[in-house]
């Protein structure tokens, strides 16, 4: 068996975190720690995490620290981590009780990384969407990748830079350095993508395991419009930096095309957000990193696609 780290970030999620835990205690695979960071809560978080901490001390690894958001409390769980895999589970969220042991076959294999489904459920646990997504067999990295790109062209597997929907070897962290990015929006679209292309092997399996609940309280549904903007140009900033990390790692031609299309056409959706000037600016910046390059012709609609955004990136929004 191969012990497997559970980083659970925490804040304000008190009304939820009973049932996050509880479904971790409930694994039928019994080899793991629980990660669990409080990242300055201001409700009963930390009572709950200390009830749970002194029923199983054995089992929870608990570290209290002031608020720096999800990006850094990752990494710090990552470098608390004692496992050899290690998963990120949402407080707010919860997992099936056998998902860890569904997916031991591939940890006994020491498979680098292991790709499970997710499915967005109520607040009393009933099923709202069943996410679709790509599976496939044992892999490299970087031609799992490009599965599960050409899958979302067609809107099969819109989870690829979900950290959640992933079991990850500790080591590709530590042999790679790589972390979130503290103090941008959009931490997993910058990072996941690499983990994804510099995992030796990887695995992609047809299991619902991770459960998602959608809630007023929601990250992704409790938005403002500054929100909106931070995040279209953080997105830029994690474009840039995937730009200059794909020169540096030795990968095929493929595969740095296909990571250069999957950030341009999640950037230029992010325009589409955006309203009158500052719309403007954002496109000037898509413009002056000539993204519209990035875009290779295959066939016919990428050929209409490029020469659209080559010449008028607001007409091209219109037609979305």
């Amino acid at each position: 068996m191969k012990k497997i780290s559970i980083i659970i970030p925490v804040y304000n999620t008190a009304k939820y975190l009973k049932r996050c835990l509880d479904s971790v205690l409930a694994q039928s695979y019994k080899d793991f720690e629980m990660v669990i960071i409080n990242d300055g809560s201001t409700d009963n978080s930390e009572q709950i995490i200390n009830e749970y901490k002194d029923k199983y001390p054995d089992l929870i690894s608990y570290y209290n620290k002031p608020n720096t958001g999800v990006a850094s409390t990752r990494n710090f769980g990552i470098e608390k981590a004692k496992g050899e895999y290690i998963m990120f589970l949402d407080s707010d969220d919860y997992i099936d009780k056998v998902l860890l042991k569904t997916l031991e076959q591939y940890t006994n294999k020491d498979i680098d990384l292991i790709k499970f489904k997710l499915q967005r459920v109520d607040e009393e646990g009933k099923t709202l969407e069943i996410v679709p997504g790509a599976t496939f067999e044992e892999t490299t990295g970087e031609d799992g990748f490009n599965k599960l790109y050409s899958c979302l062209l067609y809107s099969t597997d819109v989870l690829l830079d979900s950290p959640c929907v992933y079991l990850i070897k500790k080591e590709i962290f530590a042999k790679n350095n790589l972390k979130f990015t503290v103090g941008t929006e959009h931490e997993d679209f910058g990072l996941i993508p690499f983990i994804i292309v510099l995992a030796k092997t990887m695995v992609s399996v047809n299991f619902y395991g991770y459960f998602y609940i959608q809630s007023d309280n929601s990250i992704t549904r409790n938005e403002d419009y500054k929100r909106t903007i931070k995040k279209a140009y953080d997105a830029l900033k994690h474009y840039d930096n995937a730009i200059q990390l794909t020169k540096k790692l030795n990968l095929n031609k493929l595969t740095i095309q296909n990571i250069r299309i999957y950030y341009t056409n999640a950037i230029i959706l992010k325009a589409k957000e955006l309203h009158d000037e500052e719309q403007e600016k954002y496109i000037k910046e898509i413009k002056n990193r000539k993204m519209a390059k990035n875009i290779k012709v295959r066939n016919l609609k990428q050929f209409i696609k490029r020469l659209l955004l080559s010449i008028n990136i607001k007409l091209y929004l219109q037609m979305r």
